[in-house]
C-alpha cells in the first residue's frame, strides 16, 4: 500500500495525481481485510412438498429414485413451462440451456435470497404451566420449529427482528466426519472447500442472527471447538464489529477423547459476543471450584475476607496514578486507623512529606522490594471510607513492621444490598463487622476456564439424555448445566428474557431455560430450530427396510421427531420416551426430582413454505397466525381464523387484536375499552391495511402502550420485505 501511495505520488501531472489519489481511496476503502474465504453461492433447499408452476425453480431427481431429495447435480433450472397432459416440464438455465425432463422428477427449490412465503404449522402442544382456556397466569409457551434454520431465521425476523436477549448455538464443528450438509450434500475432510463452504453456511446464519438480537443489550454464545474456532473468531469480528468478544474454555470431559496422531481432547469453547450494553453478571455459581476468594473446592463458602487497600498486579507502581500515592496514620498503641496525608505529586521525595500526627506514624504503600506503590483509593475517597466504617486494620508483620490495611469495595457494598452479606455494626476501631449472609451464597465474576464437574458432557450430557430418552442415541450432547450457566450470566436477571438456538440439536437449550425458570419463578422463553435429518447410519438402515424420505416410518426417525421433541417433552412432563418417571435427580443449583417436570408450556411447528397465488390474507391467515401470536408473547390463546363480518377479532383468551377492516376501528376501540377483567391483558394490535396513512390513523386512537404493527392485506409483502433485506 505504501509503494502505491509513493508511486501515486510520482506522478507530475497534479491533477491526474489527485484523480487516480481519489479513486485509489475508494477502492481500499472497501478492499476486505482479515478473514477472506470463497463465499460459495447460493445455498439452496430441496422442498418436494411444494407444488411446481412455471416460473418456480427447481432441481431433476435422479431418474429410477424414489427419494425426492436425490438430485442428479445439473444445477438449479426455471421452469419455463408445463404439459400436464404429457407429464413434462420444459426447463432452462442461466446461460439459456433448455432440457425436457418428466414433471414427476422436477422437485421445488429455494435458493437463499430468493424471498419466501412462510408459515407455521402446528403438530403438537405440552402445556403444564397454565395455558388452558386463556388461563390469565399462564406462562408463554416455548416453541420448536422443524425446519431449515436460514429460513426459520427469515421467518423469525417479523415476530421478532431487533429483541432476541440471547442466542446460544451448537453449531456443527466441521470436525472432517459426515455430521453437516452443504446444499444437501454431507461434507467430509476430502472436500477441499470444507472450510470456506462451513464459513459461508455460518455467515449466512450469523447475519441473519444479527438482526434478530436486540442492538442495545443481548449476547450471541456459540460452542465451538478447535476445528473452526480461530476461523470463526475472525467471522464474528466482522459480522459485529462494534461488539466485544470473549473466549472461554471448558472442561467436558476429564479423561480425554482420543484423537489419532494428536492430543486428547478435554474441552470445547464458548465464544460470548457482547451486543450493546451486554456483559456476564456476577451469578452466585462457581465455574471454577478451588480458585475462588468465596468458596474451597468443595463449593462450601469461605469467610468473608476484606479487600487489600495497597494495590498489586498492574498498574500499582506510584507513577501509575496520580492521587492514590499518600501517607496513611495509625495510632500503633490504640492499633487504629485515624486518617491520611494528602496525596503526594510524582516526583517529590515522600521524605518531603508534612509528618505523622502526634503519636501516630506514616505508612505509605510500598512494595516488598522497596519500591514506591500506590493504594487502591485516592485520598479523598479514602477519608470517605474511613468515616463509613469501610477501612479496616490488620495485624503488624513483626518483620516488615508493617500494618495490614484493608478496605471494603463497592463490590462488597453490592453485595450487602443484595442481602447476600450482612453488617453486624462495628468494631472497637470503627470498622465495620461484615459477615456472610446466612442461607445465602455471595456472587462472583466468572472466569475464563470453566472446570465445575457439572459441565461434564458425559455425567450430564449424554447419560442425562438416556434417561429422558432410553435407547435413543444422539452424538455428543451438551452439559444440561454448562448451557444454563452460560446463559446465566445474561439473562439471570431477565425474567422475561427470550432466548433463540437454531442449531438445536437435543434441545438443550430449551431445557436450560425451563431450569432457569424453574429456580426463580421467571417466564424465560425459547425458540428452538432443528431439521428433521436422519443420520447416515440410519438412512442406510431405512433404506433396507424399503423407506424413503417422506414416509412416516422415515421422518419419524429424523432429529427433530425422535430426540428433540420428545427430550423437550420428556423434560416438561418428566415422563421419559418409554413412558415412565424419569429417574435421577436434577443437581446444582437446585436439586430437585426430575420425574417433578417443570411447569412450562410448549408448542411444535413445522415451517411451511407458502404458495404466492393461495396466500391472500382471507385465504391462507392460519398459515401466518402463529407468526402473530410469536410476535405478541406466545401467551394465552390464539387468533387461528378471520371473523370477516365483524371485522376483527380479539378473542377473551387472547392478548392480541387483528383489526381486517379498518372502518371498523371504532367498534374494536370500544370493545378493548370494556374488556372484562378476567380476560387476557391486550398487549398487541395487528393492523391489517396496505395504507401507512390508515395505519398511523388507527394507531393513533389505539392506547400508547399497547405495541401496534401493521400487517398488508396480501401478507406476501410483509415477508417479502424481510427478505429482500437480507445481506
Amino acid at each position: 500500500m505504501a509503494h502505491i501511495d509513493n508511486l501515486i505520488s510520482a506522478i507530475k501531472d497534479p491533477e491526474l495525481r489527485e484523480a487516480i489519489r481519489a479513486e485509489y481511496a475508494k477502492i481500499s476503502k472497501h478492499r476486505q481485510l482479515g478473514l477472506v474465504f470463497d463465499r460459495h453461492q447460493p445455498e439452496s433447499v430441496i422442498l418436494p412438498e411444494v407444488t411446481v408452476r412455471v416460473g418456480d425453480k427447481v432441481q431433476v431427481r435422479i431418474e429410477g429414485s424414489d427419494d425426492p431429495r436425490e438430485v442428479d447435480g445439473t444445477g438449479v433450472w426455471l421452469v419455463r413451462s408445463i404439459d400436464k397432459a404429457q407429464g413434462r416440464a420444459l426447463l432452462s438455465d442461466n446461460e439459456g440451456t433448455r432440457i425436457e425432463v418428466a414433471l414427476d422428477r422436477v422437485v421445488a427449490t429455494r435458493e437463499f435470497g430468493d424471498p419466501i412465503y412462510p408459515g407455521l404449522r402446528s403438530t403438537g402442544r405440552v402445556i403444564r404451566g397454565g395455558g388452558r382456556d386463556g388461563d390469565p397466569g399462564a406462562k408463554p409457551f416455548h416453541a420448536v420449529i422443524n425446519a431449515e434454520n436460514h429460513h426459520a431465521l427469515e421467518a423469525l425476523l417479523y415476530p421478532y427482528e431487533g429483541t432476541i436477549d440471547a442466542i446460544y448455538i451448537d453449531p456443527p464443528y466441521n470436525s472432517g466426519a459426515r455430521d453437516w450438509k452443504y446444499n444437501n450434500n454431507y461434507i467430509d475432510e476430502k472436500d477441499p472447500y470444507r472450510h470456506s463452504k462451513w464459513l459461508s453456511f455460518m455467515d449466512r446464519r450469523l447475519r441473519l442472527a444479527k438482526r434478530l438480537l436486540n442492538p442495545a443489550n443481548s449476547v450471541l454464545i456459540c460452542a465451538i471447538d478447535e476445528n473452526e474456532l480461530h476461523r470463526l473468531s475472525l467471522l464474528i469480528e466482522q459480522i459485529f464489529p462494534a461488539s466485544k468478544i470473549q473466549m472461554v474454555t471448558v472442561l467436558i470431559n476429564p479423561s480425554g477423547a482420543s484423537i489419532i496422531d494428536q492430543f486428547a481432547r478435554m474441552d470445547e469453547h464458548l465464544l460470548f459476543v457482547h451486543v450493546g450494553a451486554a456483559r456476564p453478571a456476577k451469578t452466585v455459581i462457581d465455574t471454577t471450584p478451588g480458585v475462588s476468594t468465596l468458596s474451597d473446592s468443595e463449593g462450601n463458602q469461605k469467610p468473608f475476607v476484606w479487600e487489600s487497600f495497597q494495590r498489586r498486579g498492574g498498574n500499582s507502581r506510584r507513577q501509575d496514578t496520580k492521587v492514590k500515592f499518600f501517607p496513611v496514620y495509625i495510632d500503633e498503641v490504640a492499633g487504629k486507623v485515624v486518617g491520611c496525608g494528602d496525596a503526594l505529586p510524582e516526583g517529590v521525595d515522600r521524605h518531603t512529606a508534612p509528618p505523622a500526627p502526634d503519636g501516630c506514624i506514616a505508612q505509605w504503600p510500598i512494595k516488598r522490594d522497596g519500591s514506591e506503590a500506590c493504594w487502591q483509593l485516592s485520598d479523598v475517597t479514602f477519608r470517605k471510607y474511613l468515616e463509613e466504617g469501610r477501612i479496616r486494620i490488620g495485624n503488624k508483620n513483626k518483620t516488615t513492621g508493617r500494618w495490614g490495611l484493608y478496605f471494603l469495595t463497592s463490590g462488597h457494598m453490592a453485595a450487602i444490598e443484595r442481602g447476600e452479606l450482612i453488617v453486624e455494626g462495628r468494631d472497637d476501631k470503627g470498622s465495620l463487622i461484615v459477615k456472610n449472609a446466612d442461607g445465602r451464597r455471595r456472587s462472583q465474576v466468572g472466569r475464563t476456564l470453566w472446570t465445575n464437574p457439572a459441565y461434564n458432557a458425559t455425567s450430564h450430557g449424554s447419560i442425562m439424555l438416556n434417561a429422558l430418552l432410553p435407547g435413543r442415541k444422539f452424538p455428543f450432547p451438551k452439559s444440561l448445566y454448562a448451557v444454563e450457566d452460560a446463559l446465566r450470566f445474561y439473562v439471570g436477571d431477565k425474567p422475561d428474557a427470550v432466548v433463540l438456538d437454531f442449531f438445536g440439536g437435543s434441545g438443550t437449550t430449551a431445557h436450560a431455560v425451563a431450569r432457569l425458570n424453574d429456580q426463580d419463578g421467571g417466564h424465560r422463553r425459547s425458540i428452538i430450530v432443528t431439521n428433521n435429518e436422519v443420520s447416515p447410519s440410519e438412512a442406510t438402515a431405512l433404506r433396507k427396510q424399503g423407506f424413503k424420505p417422506g414416509d412416516d416410518e422415515w421422518e419419524a426417525m429424523g432429529i427433530c421427531k425422535y430426540i428433540t421433541i420428545p427430550r423437550i417433552t420428556a423434560a416438561i412432563t418428566g415422563i421419559n420416551s418409554a413412558g415412565k418417571p424419569i429417574n435421577g435427580e436434577y443437581k446444582f443449583t437446585k436439586v430437585s426430582p426430575m420425574a417433578e417436570g417443570f411447569a412450562e408450556n410448549v408448542e411444535f411447528f413445522d415451517l411451511t413454505y407458502e404458495d404466492p397465488a393461495l396466500i391472500s390474507l382471507g385465504r391462507r391467515f392460519e398459515a401466518i397466525a402463529p407468526l402473530l401470536w410469536l410476535k405478541a408473547g406466545a401467551v394465552g390463546g390464539r387468533i387461528d381464523e378471520i371473523d370477516s363480518e365483524i371485522g376483527w377479532s380479539a378473542p377473551d383468551d387472547a392478548n392480541y387484536a387483528v383489526l381486517y377492516d379498518v372502518s371498523k376501528a371504532s367498534a374494536m376501540i370500544e370493545s378493548l375499552a370494556k374488556r372484562d377483567e378476567q380476560a387476557q391483558e391486550v398487549t398487541h394490535v395487528f393492523v391489517v391495511t396496505d395504507s401507512n396513512a390508515e395505519f398511523q390513523q388507527v394507531a393513533s386512537r389505539l392506547d400508547p402502550s399497547l405495541s401496534v404493527s401493521q400487517l398488508y392485506s396480501d401478507y406476501l409483502r410483509t415477508f417479502e420485505l424481510n427478505t429482500r433485506r437480507f445481506g
